[in-house]
């Protein structure tokens, strides 16, 4: 089989990110195909999404890397940069050479810099007036994401959007605020998961996510649960037969 078209990447990626908002999805795995899908089609190197907790305040949820998650830290951290600004304003943010251009952040431009950055464009997860958090997507080259790509990213942050905000969940507001809250809680429980699998198997936070991921979906559960599983010792993702740290089973 032939290479997909570009047009077949975007359908493809619009398929895959619609596939997860089933009746009783996962939205921190939402959020990661979300990302993960942005990255592969569109020219950028990495992707990390932020939503707001219960106060407001922006919370890293979701990342293709370790790279991205550290910047994400440092510009959440020193409480300004372009997805502060994107969250704030609620329109999408493109800092094309983050160099000459970042200067308005230096502990974002210094951070994005080190990892090896050197542009970032930020579109907001936001519908009807309400922005819940933002995506961020980074490049090691120069320059601005073009006119489609940005269409094209906003679309389908706006997809996983309505999925956070679908009907059953904002006919009060409070379940909104609850669902949001626990995927942030979640987020915790993982990333603890993602830290014993990296000790115990040896392998890279990113494998062990990977793990993670893969063992849940293999077996039709959320990642919270399989993250529970992982830190109490009750769930072996790393034993024969389960999904190894490549996505695949051990077995194979």
């Amino acid at each position: 089989m032939g290479e997909l078209s570009r047009e077949e990447r975007i359908t493809a990626a619009f398929v895959t990110v619609a596939d997860t908002l089933i009746d009783d999805y996962d939205v921190i795995d939402l959020l990661h195909t979300l990302v993960e899908e942005c990255t592969s089609i569109l020219d950028v190197n990495a992707g990390g999404l932020v939503l707001a907790d219960e106060s407001g305040a922006l919370q890293l949820i979701a990342s293709t890397s370790e790279k991205a998650d550290f910047v994400e830290v440092m510009q959440l951290n020193a409480g300004i940069g372009p997805c502060i600004q994107c969250f704030t304003t609620g329109l999408a943010v493109a800092v094309g050479d983050i160099e000459k251009s970042g200067g308005e952040w230096p502990g974002f431009q210094v951070a994005a810099l080190r990892a090896g950055f050197r542009s970032i464009y930020a579109t907001p997860l936001r519908l009807r007036g309400q922005t819940l958090g933002a995506m961020n997507l980074f490049s090691t080259k120069v320059g601005e994401l073009n006119e489609p790509d940005a269409a094209v990213a906003q679309a389908l942050a706006d997809v996983a959007t309505i999925g956070i905000l679908q009907e059953r969940s904002i006919r009060e507001t409070g379940i909104v605020t609850e669902q949001l809250q626990r995927a942030l809680e979640s987020r915790i429980i993982i990333e603890q998961a993602k830290g014993v699998l990296s000790a115990v198997g040896h392998i890279g936070v990113d494998a062990a996510f990977t793990a993670l991921r893969q063992y849940a979906r293999h077996n039709n559960t959320s990642l919270r649960v399989v993250a529970e599983g992982v830190i109490d010792r009750s769930v072996d993702v790393l034993a024969r037969g389960a999904v190894g740290s490549s996505g695949k089973s051990k077995s194979q």
